[in-house]
């Protein structure tokens, strides 16, 4: 015996499938509103009062679910990397050469707080400008400045003569 889920789900695939096709134009975009709106159908079903309703309920959804895509996209337009490439920093050469990881994240330890944050988000957790000025609740200037800037700051402290030399027990000095 099939659950009430699963009868809505064989019910009112297809139409749904259907409806986010003419929304989006592209069965994989369609498949993924369609699966996005049973899965808030099986998170906040319960919720809607009157059962007659759940047709029109999961339309609406998919229709909202589509529109904040769409909102998503402009916000964040995908760019292939041979696009973005200008809006890419330079890294020179020299700071990459020679140091090995625990030498660039003792250093990286080292940078002041607000541009520290801002290198750690660009470049060891790959957000896009936009993404990480989001996270850090500033405007996307602000976290360019932060990274130009703390990328000055890492390049003078892996500059400093003692920066790979370790202690006991292999700490940095």
């Amino acid at each position: 015996m099939q659950s009430e889920f699963e009868q809505i789900v064989e019910r009112h695939y297809a139409a749904l499938f259907r409806f986010a096709l003419s929304l989006s134009g592209s069965e994989a975009d369609a498949g993924d509103l369609t699966q996005q709106v049973f899965w808030l159908w099986a998170s906040k079903g319960d919720q809607l009062r009157d059962r007659s309703k759940v047709k029109s309920w999961l339309f609406t959804a998919l229709h909202r679910e589509f529109l904040n895509a769409q909102r998503r996209r402009v916000r964040f337009p995908h760019k292939e990397l041979e696009e973005a490439d200008n809006e890419l920093p330079t890294v020179p050469s020299m700071v990459t050469e020679g140091y090995n990881a625990a030498e660039v994240l003792a250093a990286l330890a080292k940078v002041d707080e607000p541009y520290r944050g801002a290198l750690s988000l660009f470049y060891l957790e790959d957000y896009a400008y936009h993404e990480a000025a989001e996270i850090l609740q500033v405007p996307v200037g602000t976290m360019k400045s932060r990274v130009s800037r703390g990328i000055a700051q890492l390049q003078n402290l892996l500059k400093e003569p003692h920066m790979g030399e370790t202690g006991p027990r292999g700490r940095p000095i």
